[in-house]
């Protein structure tokens, strides 16, 4: 461990190394992880926009009902998404 003060070299390379060491990814999967969530949501809340307005086209009469079930269907979505952002970033702070 002294040569680490007396060598500027030794002292170095011991930082590349541990910068290696604890170079794991976690950062990298962490975006990864926020961003699928959030495309996956976007795709999600999107099909079931498009599904309530056809349904709506289908049936107006419907239209209460089917905005009622869209929205709902809509935080369900949301909610396992905030959820997998959640886990994605805490996986970066571990």
């Amino acid at each position: 461990m002294l040569e680490l003060f007396q060598d500027p070299e030794a002292a170095q390379a011991a930082a590349v190394q541990l910068a290696k060491a604890n170079n794991t990814g976690l950062g990298i999967g962490a975006g990864l992880a926020a961003g699928l969530a959030a495309v996956g949501a976007g795709m999600g809340i999107g099909r079931i926009g498009g599904a309530a307005a056809e349904g709506i086209a289908r049936q107006p009469e419907a239209a209460d009902a089917i905005k009622g079930s869209a929205l709902i269907f809509a935080a369900f979505v949301e909610g396992v998404a905030l959820f997998a952002a959640v886990i994605g970033l805490m996986l970066a702070t571990a």
